[in-house]
């Protein structure tokens, strides 16, 4: 497109109104229609523009000329204004303008004063000129082009759509189309049902590209590889990935109750914090406990296949079974450190080992529950947490104890047809739910409320934290 290369514009001309688009797909710079393609015909995207051309015989005028007609030029990213023609180099004007009457009298003056021509000159438009948005408002059905589905979620080098029905007859066209215009992705595929609540996966069908959904994707300073179809992966979810494993500190211990490949659970190793990571899906299981060891976190982060009342439950004991058993880590990593050689005088970089020592936690600080469709459902199990008197007893005896954080990923969904709730109002809904399920008065100010994202206009998504008040976790 005629602003791939500038930010700015390709901003504005990703918001432009219907009408401004049609507009544009009606310029000369607008790709060939043809609503009744099936099979991308990459050749049917050739076209010539046909503009006039300010030739320099004395081409030391050229610069000048730029600066002072500006208005007359054709200025759009991508395009150079300037083209060799006949031994000597031209400036392109305005799309708009067909004859020299089009032309302002003060550029007319100058082309006169300079012995500037003016001349045809044709530019060859070719499949790649336009962008993906551009080539399927030239081939899907009028009626489909209030929201063409260009937008996709890329994990490795596949990039995941979710097609509206209407969309599915035209989706190999569609697949191909996103294939060409994003070098970074190798398939394309589309979601054909909805999320498996148990192990949140979903079938997928190959639009376009090579039939190989095992990816290797990076995000928080990792690398994580996991089969896309078996596994639960959305790369929208990572800045909220990032902005729960910056509230964790170092030395601290968490329990990721639902942990699929480990998005929170492997950066929290990384920076020295002990969690302990727990999924149900087999699938999900075996590229957890790859992640962890393929980012070297194997000592701070323990896998667990248990469902997730279960997990809950046992959580208290994995933590102190792990602190009895380990007691401390030791991590080692190569600092270098400059100093001067006594001999020469001379700074010098030597390489040394630094050790840092992190002794098990004997309780948890932070519980992440990233089930959004299901998780506030799990709340209840921490009623009774530390019950067990031996648990109690070890716990109360730690002199930094205070109940764990519970960070609770969900959804709260509201009717099209009612009047649209404020985010309070949906606030305090969800703090009903917590409050009911924990049986207990947790005031409304304890609970903080972070948007995650809106999965649709009626679907919010929230990420809820709150501390467990101590009636709750030492209940019996």
């Amino acid at each position: 497109m005629l602003y791939r290369h500038n930010p700015i514009l390709s901003r504005y001309f990703h918001h432009i109104s219907k009408t401004e688009r049609r507009i544009f797909m009606m310029s000369k710079f607008g790709p060939p229609i043809n609503r009744s393609m099936t099979q991308l015909d990459r050749d049917f995207f050739r076209k010539d523009v046909t503009l006039l051309a300010a030739y320099f015989p004395q081409p030391q005028f050229l610069a000048r000329f730029v600066k002072e007609c500006k208005k007359d030029i054709l200025m759009l990213p991508s395009i150079k204004h300037i083209v060799p023609m006949e031994m000597s180099k031209a400036v392109l004007l305005r799309d708009d303008i067909d004859d020299i009457s089009q032309i302002s009298e003060d550029t007319r003056a100058k082309m006169d004063e300079m012995n500037v021509q003016l001349k045809p000159y044709t530019m060859s438009l070719d499949y790649n000129f336009w962008k993906a948005d551009d080539i399927l408002r030239a081939v899907l059905p009028e009626d489909l082009l209030d929201e063409i589905p260009t937008g996709f979620a890329q994990a490795g080098h596949v990039a995941h759509l979710n097609l509206r029905n209407e969309f599915k007859p035209y989706g190999s066209l569609i697949g191909q189309v996103i294939l060409d215009k994003n070098s970074k992705v190798e398939t394309v595929v589309d979601k054909l049902d909805t999320i498996d609540t148990k192990f949140r996966t979903f079938k997928m069908q190959v639009l376009a590209g090579k039939d190989d959904l095992n990816v290797e994707q990076s995000e928080s300073g990792c690398r994580f590889q996991f089969d896309f179809s078996k596994v639960y992966w959305n790369s929208r979810l990572n800045t909220e990935h990032e902005r729960l494993i910056d509230s964790f500190k170092p030395h601290e211990a968490v329990a990721d109750v639902f942990a699929g490949v480990g998005p929170f659970a492997v950066p929290a190793g990384k920076k020295n914090v002990v969690v302990l990571a727990n999924d149900l899906n087999p699938e999900s299981f075996k590229y957890l406990k790859n992640n962890i060891t393929l980012n070297k976190t194997d000592d701070f982060v323990k896998p667990y296949k248990l469902d997730g009342r279960e997990f809950i439950r046992k959580s208290p004991y994995l933590l102190l079974e792990w602190a009895n058993s380990v007691q401390s880590i030791e991590k080692k990593r190569v600092v270098k450190r400059r100093k001067i050689d006594p001999e020469t005088k001379k700074e010098i970089t030597s390489k040394g080992t630094e050790v840092t020592t992190v002794k098990i936690p004997k309780f948890i600080t932070n519980y992440v529950m990233n089930l959004p469709d299901s998780a506030l459902t799990f709340l209840d199990e921490f009623i009774g947490l530390y019950s067990d008197p031996a648990v109690r007893k070890v716990v109360e005896n730690e002199p930094n104890f205070e109940p764990p954080t519970v960070n609770v990923h969900c959804f709260e969904k509201f009717s099209p047809h009612e009047p649209e709730p404020t985010l309070e109002e949906l606030h305090h809904r969800i703090h009903k739910r917590i409050r009911d399920l924990l049986k207990c008065e947790l005031p409304f100010e304890k609970c903080s409320f972070h948007l995650v994202r809106r999965v649709a206009p009626t679907k919010p998504m929230f990420c809820v934290t709150f501390q467990l008040p101590h009636e709750v976790v030492f209940r019996n």
